[in-house]
């Protein structure tokens, strides 16, 4: 059973849409099916918590904020998850989901970690 709430902000599922429509026009439709079901899996993962195999606490993103990649379970991607944890309301808030080589701090503005 999960037991944590997952939510993404407007600004994750704006990354989550374009990183889709990019799919799209590189490698089309099937593949976007397959990227839409390995995201979804990392975001159900989360849902197990922040203590989820997988995730990393980088200094540089600030105590509360972690990432997981969306790799897993033998599937191929190129994300990462960025998110915050409300540890008292059991959220996990997705704040961006990120291309696995960018730096993630200049993406992720202080205000929202």
């Amino acid at each position: 059973m999960n037991s944590w709430t997952v939510r993404l902000t407007d600004q994750a599922a704006q990354d989550v849409e374009e990183i889709l429509e990019w799919t799209l026009e590189q490698f089309g439709p099937l593949q976007v099916d397959i990227y839409t079901d390995v995201i979804n899996d990392a975001l159900e993962d989360l849902a197990e918590g922040p203590e989820s195999p997988g995730v990393r606490w980088p200094l540089e993103l600030g105590k509360y904020v972690a990432s997981l990649h969306v790799a897993r379970n033998g599937r191929k991607g190129r994300h990462e998850v960025v998110f915050r944890v409300d540890e008292r309301a059991r959220l996990i808030e997705v704040l961006r989901i990120l291309h696995d080589s960018m730096d993630l701090a200049r993406h992720v503005s202080p205000e929202i970690a």
